[in-house]
């Protein structure tokens, strides 16, 4: 069952999810410098976004290729 009904296969969606939880402890419960915690969340916001969007293009570009293969 997908948690996020995206796509993804577990891997990714395993990946993001660990990319969440380092969010919430470098942010909440961790004594660095707000600048650090500001650039951590930036950088796993990203990474999450870039993901997600190269799993869309990936799927659009899968089903190209099935539909090229069909005619």
């Amino acid at each position: 069952m997908s948690f996020f009904r995206l796509g993804m296969d577990s891997i990714q969606e395993v990946l993001v999810l660990a990319l969440m939880l380092i969010l919430i402890v470098a942010v909440v419960y961790s004594g660095i410098g707000w600048n650090y915690k500001v650039g951590i969340g930036a950088l796993v916001v990203t990474l999450i976004f870039v993901s997600t969007v190269a799993n869309q293009a990936l799927k659009q570009q899968r089903e190209e290729e099935k539909k090229r293969l069909k005619k």
